[in-house]
C-alpha cells in the first residue's frame, strides 16, 4: 500500500512537470520534444489509474460489495471439494473392500448404497449424526452404514472405538447394538474423574457393560480391543483421515460425495438417491 501511494505522487508530479525535462526553442518546438512530452503524460496517466485502481479495489471488495469476496471464496473452497472428492471417488471405487473390512456395520450389510462416516462417540456432533442416520436406515434397507471409528479424543474416545472394532471379530449384528448404545447413551462416568488413566478405565467399564447387554463375549472383547485387527482399522481410519485431508467429525462419504460436519437425514437421503 505505501508504495502504490509513493508511485501515484511520482506519477501525479510526473504529469503535472515532465514537461520541464525536454528543453525546446521558444518559437518552434521540435517533433521530438513533442513526442517525449506526449509519452510522459501517456506513462504518468497509466500509472495514475494503475495506483488508483489498486487503492480503490480493496476499499470496494471489503465496503462496497463484500459479496464478491464471500462468492470468490465459495468459488475456491467448491473447486477445492470437487479436488477432494475426486481423490475420494477413485480411492473407494477400488478400496471400498478394505474400508469395510474391519469396520462394524450399520443396516443391510448387503445393500449396494454405502455410507461411510468417520466418527467419535465423544463428539456431539456425531452422535446427532448417528441420530440422522439411524432414521434413514429405519425408512429404507438399500443402504449401510460403515463406522469408521476415529479415536481422536484420548481416554473419552478410545475404548468406545477400541469396543466397536472388536465387536465386529465375533459378530457384526452385536456390533451394531453397541454402536447404537454408545452413540445414544453416556457412557461417561457422572463423577468428575481428572487422572486420565481412572477416567479410561471407568470408561471402558461402562463400555463393557454395554457389550454384555448387547450379547457379546466380554472377555474375549477385552483381548481383542488391544489386538491385531483393532490396532490395523485404527491404523486404516488415521490413515485415510489424512488422505482425505478429514480434520474433524462427523465427516461422511456418500455414494462417492464427501460431508464434513453434521448433515440431516433429509441430506443424507437426496445424495443417497442422486
Amino acid at each position: 500500500m505505501t508504495w502504490t501511494i509513493l508511485v501515484l505522487v511520482l506519477a501525479v508530479a510526473l504529469f503535472m512537470f515532465g514537461g520541464v525535462m525536454f528543453k525546446q526553442d521558444a518559437k518552434k518546438t521540435s517533433g521530438g520534444a513533442k513526442f517525449a512530452k506526449k509519452a510522459v503524460k501517456l506513462v504518468s496517466v497509466l500509472l495514475i489509474a494503475g495506483c488508483v485502481c489498486r487503492l480503490y479495489t480493496p476499499y470496494y471488495l471489503t465496503s462496497v460489495n463484500p459479496v464478491i469476496l464471500q462468492e470468490m471464496v465459495d468459488g475456491m473452497q467448491a473447486k477445492q471439494n470437487e479436488e477432494k472428492n475426486k481423490a475420494i471417488r477413485k480411492y473407494v471405487r477400488s478400496n471400498a473392500d478394505v474400508m469395510m473390512a474391519d469396520a462394524p456395520v450399520l443396516g443391510n450389510p448387503e445393500a449396494k448404497k454405502t455410507i461411510y462416516v468417520w466418527s467419535a462417540a465423544s463428539c456431539g456432533y456425531c452422535r446427532r449424526v448417528h441420530g440422522e442416520l439411524t432414521d434413514v436406515l429405519a425408512n429404507r434397507d438399500d443402504v449401510k452404514v460403515v463406522i469408521k471409528n476415529f479415536s481422536i479424543h484420548g481416554v473419552n474416545s478410545d475404548a468406545p472405538a477400541r469396543a466397536m472394532i472388536a465387536a465386529k471379530i465375533q459378530d457384526n449384528a452385536k456390533a451394531a447394538k453397541l454402536v447404537d448404545m454408545i452413540f445414544t447413551r453416556e457412557y461417561r462416568p457422572s463423577e468428575n474423574i481428572q487422572d486420565p488413566k481412572k477416567l479410561g478405565a471407568a470408561i471402558e467399564k461402562n463400555v463393557l457393560k454395554f457389550a454384555e447387554e448387547a450379547g457379546l463375549d466380554v472377555e474375549q472383547l477385552k483381548k481383542d480391543m488391544n489386538g491385531e485387527v483393532v490396532a490395523r482399522e485404527l491404523a486404516n481410519v488415521r490413515d485415510l483421515a489424512q488422505q482425505f485431508e478429514i480434520t474433524g467429525t462427523p465427516f461422511l462419504i456418500i455414494g462417492e460425495e464427501a460431508f464434513p460436519g453434521a448433515i440431516p437425514a433429509a441430506r443424507i437421503n437426496e445424495a443417497l438417491d442422486k
